[in-house]
């Protein structure tokens, strides 16, 4: 079914309560009053995430959504405007009217020790990897050290059925295979809740520990394989190309994470697994090396130079 036009609108947040869900991963529940009008059917629905700076206790923003938003955004100094990250929606919860009354958002904690800072959504701070040194970035810093009544901005849709939500199997899909590493995770996990009962899946979820192997619950007929890198697990396109896939007519694949490594596995499902190109979707959420404002300035002088 295709998807609905995007009506946006910017929500004010407050945060409700913070939980840690394993060495990588921290949940924030956000509330407010604005999130009455808030509506999204899930699975992989973006969002905007607007934080504040240091020192600030609201985000710097313009005062309403609407066209050329993006263009006054910027015009205020970089040290005073936004911060603004992309994420995917975990969970939303409503009460007997309806009308939603908090939302999750769930936060790749990687500072000091592991390195980049991770959006569970379309971008990362820059660094070199896992392994690095680099300080953590505005994002997880924040997500860190949240609290109740700390306020936020979402940029994130008015009707439920819109063009942010990417996983869409066509109605003859008999096989889904996914592939997700932990940016991706609250995605997949979100998508593989909502699959009915006796769909068959394939699925591959990479993380850095072992302890972020947070079991996603469905009712599908799930086989899911974790790619732990501190045990030495493969590489995705490795262990999907040495895998045996089910028998399938009419297969479909949703694959998110590492821009690079989501071109290596498309490649592989059409030209080695012959997927039809249609039926696999394909998200980068961040570029190794980039930050978001990096990946936005790219995009940009693309669209110029087109």
């Amino acid at each position: 079914m295709p998807a609905a036009a995007t009506p946006y609108r910017f929500f004010s947040l407050q945060v409700l309560r913070t939980r840690r869900l394993s060495p990588s991963l921290a949940r924030v529940t956000f509330t407010g009053p604005d999130l009455r009008a808030f509506a999204s059917d899930g699975r992989d629905q973006s969002l905007s995430l607007f934080l504040p700076r240091p020192g600030q206790e609201e985000p710097v923003l313009p005062m309403e959504f609407g066209e050329g938003w993006r263009q006054t955004w910027l015009d205020i100094p970089e040290d005073v405007r936004a911060v603004m990250r992309s994420y995917t929606l975990r969970a939303l919860r409503q009460d007997a009217h309806g009308a939603t009354t908090e939302i999750d958002i769930d936060f790749v904690l990687h500072g000091t020790e592991h390195g980049t800072e991770h959006n569970t959504g379309h971008g990362t701070e820059p660094g070199t990897g896992p392994r690095t040194t680099a300080p953590a970035g505005p994002a997880s810093r924040w997500a860190a050290a949240a609290g109740a009544g700390d306020r936020a901005v979402l940029l994130g849709p008015s009707v439920a059925d819109n063009g942010a939500i990417r996983f869409r199997p066509p109605a003859d899909a008999d096989l889904v295979v996914l592939w997700a590493d932990e940016t991706a995770l609250p995605a997949a996990s979100a998508i593989l809740e909502t699959l009915p009962a006796g769909t068959r899946a394939r699925v591959w979820l990479e993380v850095p520990h072992a302890g972020d192997r947070v079991e996603p619950l469905t009712a599908a007929d799930a086989d899911i394989t974790w790619l732990v890198r501190d045990e030495g697990a493969p590489t995705a396109v490795e262990a999907i190309r040495a895998a045996r896939l089910p028998e399938a007519r009419a297969p479909y694949a949703w694959i998110a994470g590492e821009s690079g490594c989501v071109k290596e596995l498309r490649r592989h499902l059409v030209r080695e697994r012959e997927f039809d190109r249609g039926r696999v979707t394909f998200v980068g959420y961040w570029r190794r090396g980039l930050s978001e404002e990096q990946l936005r300035e790219q995009a940009a002088r693309a669209a110029q130079a087109a």
